[in-house]
């Protein structure tokens, strides 16, 4: 009991202070950005072994200059990615408009309005906790959920749900996901549900499949898949581009109209190509803190 008190205090002391840092305007929110960037890259270097090896692993051609380049624009974006995530606690519905713009969504609008769910695909690349404002897009009656991984901090993990759960969207634990997707098919409930669909497949993941990713062998999560195809879902790809600072276009486009008609792998593949051309047109706003590649590929005997 004490021990959950502690937890208890432990999240709310931290949502007090992320909440105050939310109020202040985006100018300020940005200064501290710039100063996390000199500590988060020259002093505490987070990651930049890893960050590094992705890219000459992913881009075996570019010259050292040319990958620093992409480093040092890498870190700057992911200080402001955490500045704009602590700002969606107190982002209004006016300026989460005017900051993350959906080009054209009648494309989910169109796939949806006969009750039919639509999964939506996406990676780790511009602010993805901006996502949920699709919510603000969608036709009356369409719910917003997205599948998330439970963070091993638990205060942590309270603060990210309900940055998450903004704008109505509704945060689903991806071991729930298959329950919760059933549960809303038989109480005729239509969602659009967002997959980060690039996460580092669980050591002992059997729904993997191999492909080439960025020049490298790849693993790639086939839940999704499984589920368009089970449930007969429409499959969508989010393509988001970094406009400037703190301003995102998202532009949608069809894998699938019925995941049930594709072959095995098809959609995952369609969905790593997609998210591949994301990536070169700009390769700065990718994760490349994410150690996606950590396991390599056994040889067949």
């Amino acid at each position: 009991m004490a021990g959950e008190n502690k937890k208890g205090i432990a999240f709310y002391l931290l949502y007090g202070a992320v909440n105050l840092i939310a109020m202040l305007p985006f100018g300020v929110l940005y200064l501290i950005a710039d100063f996390l960037y000199v500590i988060v890259y020259y002093v505490v270097g987070y990651r930049r072994n890893v960050v590094r090896k992705n890219l000459v692993n992913s881009f075996p051609n570019k010259k050292e200059a040319e990958i620093t380049r992409i480093e040092k624009k890498f870190y700057r974006h992911l200080c402001d990615y955490g500045v704009e995530t602590i700002k969606m606690l107190r982002i209004s519905d006016k300026e989460i408009r005017k900051r993350m713009v959906f080009k054209n969504p009648e494309v989910i609008n169109r796939l949806t309005k006969d009750g039919n769910s639509c999964l939506l695909s996406l990676g780790h690349y511009g602010n993805w906790e901006w996502v949920p404002s699709i919510g603000l897009h969608l036709l009356p009656g369409v719910e917003r959920g997205h599948v998330y991984k439970t963070l091993k901090s638990k205060a942590f993990d309270e603060l990210f749900l309900r940055i998450r759960s903004r704008f109505s969207a509704k945060p689903i634990e991806m071991k729930k996901v298959y329950r919760t997707i059933i549960h809303n098919r038989n109480n005729n409930i239509t969602m659009v549900i967002g997959f980060l669909s690039d996460q580092r497949p669980p050591a002992n993941s059997r729904d993997i499949f191999w492909t080439t990713f960025l020049n490298q062998d790849t693993q790639v999560l086939t839940g999704m898949e499984r589920i368009a195809q089970q449930m007969g879902f429409s499959v969508a790809y989010l393509d988001i581009k970094k406009v400037k600072r703190g301003h995102y276009v998202g532009n949608f486009s069809v894998i699938s109209v019925d995941g049930s008609n594709e072959e095995q792998h098809s959609i995952m593949e369609k969905y790593t190509r997609k998210l591949e051309e994301t990536i070169l047109n700009e390769p700065a706003y990718y994760l490349w803190s994410h150690n996606k590649w950590s396991r390599k590929k056994q040889p067949k005997e």
